[in-house]
């Protein structure tokens, strides 16, 4: 069963930096883009950052020089490195990956979230 494992959440002063990451297992993508996702109390959830397989990168301006996203192919994890952390960005991050899989055709699967809190 495919899934996605997130972990290196916690709490850090603003100012400071956290770095996320998000194994895949259970499935092999011939193609896809892996992303971050966030969801603040009370908000929508938003995309953070993404990257394709190609190693392409997108970022949400509100993270655009702060926020790193990279992935290892060989090892199905892809990173995020947060620094200059701000309390706005206290929020459940989301991993995902979404692409066409060898197998089962087009597949999206979710992370279970991981919790980043930021204090003054």
């Amino acid at each position: 069963q495919a899934q996605l494992v997130e972990s290196g959440g916690g709490s850090v002063q603003a100012g400071g930096s956290l770095r996320l990451s998000c194994k895949a297992s259970g499935i092999i993508f011939r193609v896809n883009t892996m992303g971050w996702y966030r969801q603040a109390p009370g908000k929508q959830r938003e995309l953070v950052a993404s990257i394709s397989s190609g190693g392409v990168t997108t970022y949400a301006d509100s993270v655009k020089g702060r926020f790193t996203i990279s992935r290892d192919n060989a090892e199905n994890t892809v990173y995020l490195q947060m620094n200059s952390l701000k309390p706005e960005d206290t929020a459940v991050y989301y991993c995902n990956s979404e692409g066409s899989t060898w197998t089962q055709g087009y597949l999206e699967v979710w992370g279970q979230g991981t919790r980043v809190t930021v204090s003054i």
